[in-house]
Order: structure tokens, then sequence, then C-alpha cells
């Protein structure tokens, strides 16, 4: 049967109903190759992020935006299980990522997040080299030999748009790059061990316009062979790089939709509100 994605009804409260329909949900099939059912997160008897259902489409960027306190960021990190770190945290409904529900407690976490890398709000460049930043993640996989890191240093630095700034200085400290060039270090290392989906978390907020700018642009780069998440506070930036943009307010997804019907026309009176900048 057909996977159906739409968008949340219209609402005057936040809403929590879902985004897709699927006729095969007492099947117990996924809904799409990549996506959230039902999924709440709490920090101890406190519901951070109640029910959502969000899919997210090969080759694209979703954007998660709302404002600070929402629950957007908690989600993200959810994806990849990185909420786990966190003792208060627990975790209720699923995580699809190709008919496999990521949140069973056999998964192996290790192996997920070298399938859905992250990226955080601040660079955070190991106290290596710039060579064994990114070669980090290939030999903990077991790659040993030289010309096959070699290869797999200069492909994740092209990718990121760093390779031609820093190829001749490859085994100098990471931390003598700027503040940009560090960000998209850190995406080239998590880019070295292949994954097929990507999380940022605010990666330009810490930049200068210009560093940010060469981010937005290896974003919508990457998305040619990713699947993109990214929360940002920054609309502009939404509308720029996004093609779907998913609305968070106290926990709750309130609109997820194309990003020009987002921008442009929202179904949700909360989202118009938060969009003209009228809170948040």
């Amino acid at each position: 049967m057909e996977h159906v994605i739409t968008r949340t009804v219209k609402t005057a409260a936040p809403a929590t109903s879902v985004q897709y329909t699927r006729s095969e949900q007492l099947a117990g099939q996924p809904p799409h190759p990549f996506s959230t059912e039902d999924l709440s997160i709490y920090y101890g008897s406190f519901e951070a992020v109640k029910k959502v259902n969000l899919a997210f489409p090969e080759q694209t960027v979703t954007a998660l935006i709302g404002p600070s306190g929402c629950g957007k960021s908690t989600f993200l990190r959810s994806l990849n299980r990185m909420n786990d770190e966190i003792a208060s945290s627990s975790t209720t409904g699923h995580i699809w990522m190709d008919g496999q529900d990521l949140t069973a407690p056999e998964t192996d976490v290790i192996k997920l997040r070298q399938q859905i890398g992250m990226v955080w709000q601040r660079p955070n460049p190991f106290y290596k080299s710039i060579y064994n930043n990114i070669a980090f993640g290939p030999k903990y996989r077991g790659v040993r030999k030289k010309k096959q890191l070699d290869e797999i240093v200069e492909s994740s630095l092209r990718k990121a748009a760093l390779w031609d700034e820093v190829k001749d200085r490859l085994h100098d400290s990471a931390l003598a790059l700027s503040g940009g060039q560090q960000q998209r270090l850190c995406i080239a290392r998590a880019l070295s061990v292949q994954p097929k989906i990507l999380l940022l978390d605010e990666p330009a907020s810490a930049l200068d316009p210009v560093s940010t700018g060469k981010v937005e642009e290896l974003i919508t780069e990457l998305k040619k062979e990713l699947r993109i998440v990214i929360v940002t506070h920054n609309m502009q930036q939404a509308a720029r790089i996004s093609d779907y943009t998913a609305y968070f307010y106290i926990g709750s997804l309130v609109e997820h939709g194309k990003t020009n019907d987002i921008f442009t026309n929202p179904e949700n009176e909360l989202t118009q509100e938060y969009i003209m900048g009228r809170f948040g």
C-alpha cells in the first residue's frame, strides 16, 4: 500500500497529529525508510518531546525550528540515540530506518552512530592533527592501510570543501584552524565513516557570516548523497537551505511541510506567529 506524507491540520493549540498516514500500521510496517512514530522523550517524568511522527525523505534537508526549549534538539539527538548518554532520559515510540526499529534494546548504538552522524553547535575537533581527526573513525572500524586511509581523508575533506585549504598541512593541529574550518573538519570527520544520514545541531550559530555561507553551501551539496536534518534558530537559513521544515513548540510538532509552504502559507497560527517574529 502507498505511504502518504501529509501536513498537519491547522489547530488552535500545538498539534500532535501525524504528518503521514499509513494503511499498514496494524501490520507493524514502518511508514518511511527513515521516520519516527509516536516518539516521546522524557527527562525523568518530564515529557520533553510528545509523540512526534515525522518522515525524512532521501536527498533532502529538513530544518527543525522553534523557540528555545521546545524540544527540537532533544528530538534531533534521539535520532542516533545520543540521549542514551543522559541518565534521566527515556524514550517511547519508534525510530524507523530501513525497516528496523532503532529504539530496540538490541540496537548496536556504535554502528548506528556510524550510519547517522552528528555535528554539534560548536566545533569540537579532537586534540589531534587534521589527518588523524578524519582517520580516527575509519581506524576504529579496522582500516589500517595507509593508502586507504589517505584516500578516505582526502575524499572526506573534499566533500567538506576543505581539502584545498588544508592539503599542505594535514599533520598540523586541527585546533590551529579557524572556527569555520574546524566546523567543516567536524563534518568531514562525520563523513569519513560513510553515514546515510547527517544530523546538524545549529552548526553555524557560532560562525561568522562568511563561514556560515560556506557551511550552507556544503549542506546543499551534501544532500545529493545524504538525508540531512538540521536544527536552526535562523529563519533565513532554514528558508535558504531546507526542503522541508518542521515547527516545534513546547515539545509538540505543530506543523511540517515543504519549506516554501511553511514560510509563505503556514496552516497553523502558531507557526505564522513564530515565523513573523512575534515570539520565541
